[in-house]
């Protein structure tokens, strides 16, 4: 049941949030912002594929 959830957030994530690795972000270059959602997206891959 988590995971399934966690599947549905991610393909959600996929659709929605931005692509940082395609636009080619420097890490150390981005903000707050960028990097919670460079995160979240990192959490929830990683609870997908459990």
């Amino acid at each position: 049941m988590k995971k399934q959830i966690f599947k549905a957030i991610a393909r959600l994530n996929k659709k929605i949030l931005p692509s940082y690795s395609k636009k080619g972000l420097d890490l150390q270059k981005a903000s707050k912002l960028q990097m919670a959602l460079i995160g979240w997206k990192l959490w929830v891959t990683k609870n997908s594929l459990d």
